[in-house]
């Protein structure tokens, strides 16, 4: 019984504190139409590792850790779509930079979907 009971309470704390991921502001045909121009700049916010094992084309590395300390490279970019393994990293970021008045900045979600977007024909 005293097992069943920890199970449950496990649960409750691992399903109570999942992070949500929320709705992305951009619509996805806007979201292909940025990922695809030239002058948008693809960010990878996971570690080095994940990034140098696979990323999206032409994606460079700006880890979340780093996101504060590169403020004004991503003001000087013309836009920029963040991803990550699963979104959430991506959001934190994207979180970040609107609250140090980066506007021009776009949830990509993951790598998956940001490479199905470059994919399609």
């Amino acid at each position: 019984m005293k097992y069943f009971l920890n199970l449950g309470i496990a649960a409750i704390l691992l399903f109570s504190c999942a992070a949500k991921v929320p709705v992305a502001t951009t619509n996805p045909a806007n979201l292909k139409e940025i990922v695809n121009d030239p002058e948008t700049t693809i960010v990878d916010v996971r570690i080095p590792e994940q990034f140098n094992e696979k990323t999206a084309k032409g994606a460079v590395n700006i880890p979340l850790a780093k996101i504060e300390d590169n403020i004004d490279f991503f003001k000087k970019q013309k836009k920029v779509v963040l991803f990550c393994n699963r979104g959430i990293q991506a959001q934190q970021a994207l979180d970040i930079l609107k609250k140090n008045g980066v506007e021009n900045v776009y949830f990509g979600k993951t790598l998956n979907n940001v490479e199905a977007i470059q994919n399609e024909k």
